[in-house]
């Protein structure tokens, strides 16, 4: 374990997508080489997430089109989540505040294990899958920063007693398990200080510089990323509000319907990973 990441180029011609009461984003159109760190800049409610989703094959787009990896979106989402994974998504990938530290990995570990790897790691002797495990853990830890030492009761402290910062770490620990070629981090810099903030967007850059293709949805990009703005898709009509807020309604719809697809598409799996954790 450890050590870099082959990741992806990730490429948009007019890409957009339109939900129950309007067009989330529409007309996004970029090139980001392997390893870069793609920053989606805009207000909140302008599509951001969405964007950040269809990009990691988790939302189908409806105009235009996007390649991961040579991979074509959206006719192949399934194979884009296959080399993807998502950290710190509202309604997709919330930690649990009760869980401890220790119990998040261990799960993640678990997910990791019986459905991203391959049938011959399944049939290795238990000795072998739990150090294989350990590894994991400690090298996602590593990448994503996060000293266990340094929480108030190490690995045994709930969510709920940490600080937004070592939440932001521990969720991109979790997404970093499966060695992602492409990771997509939502709402980068939402209530961090200055000096939080920069401590994250040097984080991701070292992500990047391993290898792995990092979309990050932000309010301020940092300098020296590929910048993908948002805002609103379509020209007010004369005498129509122009506020970015208006497409808000849009992007909630949108994520929405992806949230039910994502927790329904995960049940499963996250059951019989409790279940051998003994938590079900």
């Amino acid at each position: 374990m450890g050590g870099t990441v082959a990741g992806v180029g990730v490429t948009a011609l007019g890409l957009g997508l339109e939900g129950p009461r309007g067009w989330a984003f529409r007309g996004v159109s970029f090139e980001a080489e392997p390893g870069s760190l793609i920053t989606i800049e805009g207000p909140s409610g302008t599509g951001r997430t969405c964007l950040l989703l269809a990009l990691t094959g988790r939302m189908k787009s409806t105009e235009g089109t996007a390649s991961v990896g040579g991979t074509a979106l959206p006719k192949r989402m399934a194979a884009v989540r296959r080399v993807s994974a998502v950290a710190h998504v509202p309604g997709v990938t919330d930690l649990e505040p009760a869980l401890t530290v220790a119990e998040h990995l261990h799960e993640r570990a678990l997910l990791q294990r019986r459905f991203g790897d391959s049938l011959r790691g399944l049939l290795r002797p238990r000795a072998e899958r739990k150090s294989e495990e350990r590894l994991r853990i400690d090298a996602a830890l590593k990448a994503a920063g996060l000293d266990l030492a340094s929480l108030p009761k190490g690995s045994r402290t709930a969510v709920r007693d940490l600080e937004r910062p070592e939440a932001l770490r521990l969720s991109l620990a979790l997404a970093l398990i499966g060695r992602p070629q492409l990771l997509g981090v939502d709402d980068t810099d939402l209530k961090l200080s200055d000096a939080e903030r920069a401590e994250i967007w040097a984080l991701l850059k070292s992500v990047a510089e391993n290898g792995t293709t990092v979309v990050a949805v932000c309010s301020e990009a940092p300098a020296g990323t590929v910048v993908v703005s948002t805002g609103p898709a379509e020209p007010a009509e004369p005498g129509e509000p122009t506020d970015a807020t208006d497409e808000a309604p849009a992007s909630r719809d949108a994520q929405e319907d992806v949230q039910e697809d994502v927790q329904e598409s995960d049940g499963k799996e996250a059951a019989d990973a409790l279940a051998e954790a003994g938590r079900a």
